[in-house]
């Protein structure tokens, strides 16, 4: 039973870096995000800051959106978002706000991550809502394609 989980993550989590192999190929930070519903993707998204230039356009932001509309409700209490990297304190009230009870995320994020790293939004009881975190699901392929992609753009200038 367990590892029926894991093996489920990990084929979420794969679909999650698949939107963030679509940010890579755009310029965007190469973060992505799927919004579960059973077994079911009902949402996904990727960074896109910078083609829409909007700061809210994380690809967590964008696919609770699109589950919400989706799904013709705000509370996501019923939906499990992976993510390729661990949200942002913008993002983690987000999801904190949307209800959604479980959170997967793949890379740490340590300069910037609301799930531990720098504070922990998601697990504060005083919020009203604590969703269950699950991290480092398939964290070495998470973390690698941000690497590359910091890395070019040190060696461009950007």
């Amino acid at each position: 039973m367990e590892e029926d989980f894991a093996r489920t993550h990990r084929a979420f989590m794969k679909e999650a870096l698949d939107e963030a192999s679509k940010a890579l190929s755009s310029g965007e930070v190469p973060v992505g995000a799927v919004v579960v519903r059973g077994n079911r993707i009902v949402a996904r998204a990727h960074n896109r800051t910078e083609t829409l230039r909007d700061p809210t356009a994380h690809a967590e932001i964008l696919a609770i959106r699109a589950a919400s509309s989706t799904l013709g409700k705000w509370r996501l209490d019923d939906v499990t978002l992976y993510s390729t990297l661990e949200p942002c304190p913008m993002c983690a009230g987000a999801i904190v706000e949307a209800r959604i009870p479980l959170v997967v995320f793949g890379a740490r994020d340590p300069r910037a991550g609301a799930a531990g790293s720098v504070v922990n939004i998601l697990v504060n009881a005083q919020l009203g809502s604590s969703p269950e975190v699950i991290e480092g699901v398939l964290e070495e392929d998470c973390r690698n394609i941000l690497v590359r992609f910091f890395k070019e753009r040190r060696k461009t200038g950007q």
